[in-house]
């Protein structure tokens, strides 16, 4: 009896262990995002955009002139040279190489209206960007700058394979913080903000703060799978709840911008309108 009570036990064990599911290398944790940065890092950028300020008015300009002879000293005498100097202000961005030309992706709201554009890399080099195209309804923008030989590159990775709960990397410069890194996960899809008519970002609880605009959202191969570009926040600050532009968005309208420097979409000229009754008997025309 010895033998078949072994061969009732064991069996049952032997089915128990070839039904154990095997985590594939895909499905595995990370220990830790150390190589994805180090390899990804030098192809985020810091991005310097310097743009003509609208100057407030002067209490004297305000007041009409037959009575600027009545205004005390200290508002300056009446006919006295406005010595204002133009004044100019600064937006801090973010933005990752994606050509070996040294094309860069960032946000549109980071360099429009911008009279000089500058890139810090990683090594604190500074280049000097021209704008070669944007698109204000995706909120994206290329520059480029004479790139140096050892660029490194942001390939694209595919934002329709995620699902909420994959790790998600952001990598930008916060508050003029260069090379500042964030790890969160995908939040939801297809989220609709009403920043604009394509609106179908990606969200992310990883933290995305003033300055994270146009860098890289990684996913954990280190592919960028999207664009950071909002938050939603009472205080200005990061509070869980950041939002980019997906890669199967973005990467159609960068080629385009590279290509030709703007973006064309079509459209169907069709306008919809009830059907009349034409012969008053109900009988539709």
């Amino acid at each position: 009896m010895t033998p078949r009570i072994t061969q009732y036990v064991i069996a049952p064990l032997a089915l128990a262990l070839a039904a154990a599911p095997v985590a594939s290398p895909a499905q595995a944790v990370p220990q830790d995002f150390t190589e994805i940065v180090e390899n990804m890092s030098p192809a985020v950028v810091a991005i310097t955009a310097e743009r003509p300020v609208e100057t407030q008015r002067s209490l004297q300009e305000m007041i009409p002139p037959e009575l600027r002879d009545l205004l005390p000293e200290r508002f300056g005498s009446p006919g006295e040279p406005d010595s204002r100097a133009p004044h100019r202000g600064s937006a801090l961005g973010s933005g990752f190489f994606i050509s070996d030309e040294g094309h860069v992706v960032t946000n549109n709201h980071v360099v429009e209206g911008a009279e000089e554009i500058e890139v810090l890399m990683s090594d604190r080099t500074s280049y000097t960007a021209e704008l070669v195209g944007a698109d204000p309804a995706t909120d994206l923008a290329v520059l480029k700058i004479d790139p140096p030989e050892d660029l490194t590159i942001a390939r694209w990775g595919d934002s329709a394979a995620l699902r909420p709960g994959a790790w998600t990397i952001a990598i930008g410069s916060p508050f003029g913080l260069g090379g500042t890194v964030t790890v969160g996960v995908l939040s939801a899809r297809s989220r609709d903000i009403r920043s604009g008519p394509y609106d179908n970002f990606l969200q992310t609880d990883a933290s995305i703060n003033r300055g994270n605009s146009g860098g890289p959202l990684f996913n954990a191969s280190g592919k960028v799978v999207g664009v950071n570009t909002a938050i939603i926040s009472p205080s200005g600050a990061n509070i869980g709840i950041g939002f980019a532009v997906p890669s199967s968005t973005a990467r159609d309208v960068v080629s385009q911008l590279v290509q030709t420097g703007k973006v064309e979409r079509g459209f169907i000229g069709v306008n919809l309108q009830p059907i009349t009754d034409l012969d008053g008997k109900g009988t539709a025309a």
